[in-house]
């Protein structure tokens, strides 16, 4: 008896922003794994009597590896039970969706993928700026701030990221960001560039600090929490 794998985007954090689907499936999951940042309130909305398995990971904090994760998916759903893989944001953003999703392949597990609020739409409504605008902020880009090992990665495209017309998002972005600010610095990019700090957007612990690409690494170092938080540079970072 195979069971049914349903990977489930949870959004921000204000279990509000779940979609109407994702919110039925917790509410008929016999299991839910679920991310360290898809916990607290959202977890209040599963099904009374679903294992509640946390499997998140932080940086800087022991996690469980990713193939215990996928082995743990793999045998609940081998069990018959439905599933849910409760993911932080939107599921396919820098959320390792695709290991999870080739074990459940191999397995002959059916799955699903729910789209759902990610982190960046969240933070640009909490600011109240759009992400793109006609003729100054034409692009969005999405880039994570760190590699598998915690370090800024190596092989980012600095030429595309230092495009002053385009809106860029760093995820998990706050331990690096004042080396990535010094290569988009040596690559062109002004030092005046707006750049935006969103932290723990749609909790309420959520936080807006407003710089530039040359202060904002200093703003993080002053105010930031140990909250998950994202980087927004562009035209658009210092609007009202």
């Amino acid at each position: 008896m195979t069971g049914f794998v349903s990977f489930v985007s949870s959004g921000p954090g204000d279990p509000d922003l779940l979609t109407l689907k994702a919110l039925d499936r917790l509410q008929t999951a016999d299991a839910v794994l679920f991310d360290d940042l898809s916990s607290g309130p959202i977890l209040a909305k599963a099904r009374d009597g679903a294992d509640l398995v946390g499997v998140g990971k932080r940086a800087g904090r022991v996690s469980p590896r990713q193939d215990h994760v996928s082995r743990l998916l793999v045998d609940y759903a081998g069990t018959g039970a439905r599933v849910v893989r409760l993911k932080s944001g939107d599921c396919g953003l820098f959320g390792r969706l695709e290991e999870e999703i080739l074990a459940c392949r191999a397995a002959g597990i059916d799955y699903e993928i729910i789209p759902g609020v990610t982190s960046a739409m969240a933070a640009a409504a909490a600011a109240g700026i759009p992400l793109t605008r006609r003729l100054t902020a034409r692009r969005v880009q999405f880039v994570t701030g760190h590699d598998v090992t915690g370090a800024l990665p190596e092989d980012l495209n600095l030429a595309a990221l230092a495009d002053p017309s385009a809106t860029t998002v760093i995820f998990m972005g706050k331990r690096t960001f004042a080396g990535l600010a010094r290569r988009l610095e040596e690559a062109g990019l002004p030092g005046t560039t707006p750049a935006l700090l969103a932290e723990s957007v749609s909790t309420p612990a959520e936080k807006i600090v407003r710089g530039t690409l040359a202060t904002m690494a200093a703003l993080i170092e002053e105010e930031a929490a140990e909250g998950p938080a994202l980087i927004l540079l562009g035209p658009l970072a210092d609007a009202p």
